[in-house]
């Protein structure tokens, strides 16, 4: 990316706090847009069996249709106990309507008296800049609380303990703290020092 002159970045998401928070992280050059900034209104398809596959979708999708740099982000939970999953499944666990509540109790059910309850936090970015495919990994390890604590955060985050903060799950840290050492911020940290050299 060129340094001096200013460059649109499209981030495949709606999400404004997501938006939010990736911007005040990029270059000053780079202008952050979202789906609603370019007119995409449609759910983008997530057919994919991975992390990987589904980002890239995404992220080839926007750039398709707009021919403009962009990326696009997946994340999964990953149980060692259940081979893995949810993972890429992890926002749909129990059932379509994406219900974080119902999600945390399907996996807390399912691992009732399970003793290794080692997991992790997976976020991969797909970037495709001037029409080249960038991939940039992020993960946290931890493991699965016994029951939900805390107030913060979103998603799976009162069932999560961070190996950094245990026995604290990432609901029960300030979002400052967890935006410091979670999966999405060292995805985007690899990202942000990738455009920074462009």
């Amino acid at each position: 990316m060129e340094r001096n002159t200013q460059q649109d970045l499209i981030f495949a998401t709606n999400n404004e706090n997501k938006v939010k928070e990736i911007k005040k992280l990029l270059p000053e050059n780079i202008n952050l847009l979202s789906l609603k900034d370019v007119g995409i209104v449609e759910d983008i398809p997530e057919t994919g069996e991975t992390l990987r596959e589904n980002a890239l979708q995404k992220a080839s999708y926007v750039y398709e249709k707009t021919g403009k740099n962009c990326f696009a982000d997946d994340t999964g939970l990953q149980v060692d106990a259940l081979n893995g999953a949810p993972g890429v499944y992890s926002a749909r666990y129990a059932g379509e309507e994406k219900n974080a509540g119902k999600n945390m109790d399907k996996l807390l059910l399912e691992l009732q008296n399970v003793k290794n309850r080692k997991a992790n936090f997976t976020t991969v970015i797909a970037l495709i800049l001037n029409g080249k495919e960038y991939l940039f990994e992020g993960k946290v390890n931890g493991a699965i609380a016994l029951a939900k604590s805390g107030k913060e955060g979103f998603g799976y985050d009162p069932v999560f303990i961070p190996d950094e903060f245990a026995p604290k799950t990432f609901a029960d840290i300030p979002l400052e703290e967890k935006n410091k050492i979670s999966h999405r911020a060292r995805a985007v940290g690899k990202l942000v020092a990738f455009l920074s050299k462009k």
